[in-house]
């Protein structure tokens, strides 16, 4: 009998070794889902900042489609190609914003000049120098515009 105490000590160490080694298989497994976490984020805010890079690149061509378009000298084959073009950037979350009437919110737009100007409530875009450009929520340009201020 005196062989049972060795038995109960080697089993209480062999509980407490599998104990330790389920503990340390938990904290390495938790490890790796914030890794995976990590990686995926950082790959989600790489492409998000190489799409933001083009689009930027690509402003002053879609600046002069606009500009294009408002000379009517958007034709032919090179509407086509200039309507793929901002279909596609528009695939990507590019948006234009600013029109003249617009309430004025400084987030959003830059003022260059501010007149007064009677029967308004609030301060109101009043004209539009270049439209601001979004890419989803975030702005990339603000629109650059003329305010009326109430009087």
């Amino acid at each position: 009998m005196t062989g049972e105490p060795v038995v109960a000590a080697k089993i209480a160490e062999l509980e407490e070794l599998a104990a330790e080694r389920t503990q340390d298989l938990q904290r390495l497994q938790a490890e790796y889902a914030n890794y995976k976490k990590r990686v995926d984020r950082d790959r989600s805010l790489a492409r998000q900042g190489g799409v933001e890079a083009v689009v930027l690149d690509l402003l002053p061509v879609l600046d002069s489609i606009e500009a294009a378009r408002e000379h009517d000298e958007l034709t032919g084959g090179f509407k086509l190609v200039a309507e793929e073009l901002e279909r596609l950037t528009a695939k990507y979350g590019l948006s234009v914003y600013g029109a003249v009437g617009d309430e004025f919110d400084p987030n959003i737009h830059e003022a260059l000049m501010q007149v007064p100007m009677d029967g308004i409530e609030v301060t109101t875009v009043s004209a539009l120098m270049q439209k601001g450009v979004r890419l989803n929520d975030r702005v990339l340009r603000p629109a650059r515009v003329g305010v009326a201020e109430p009087e």
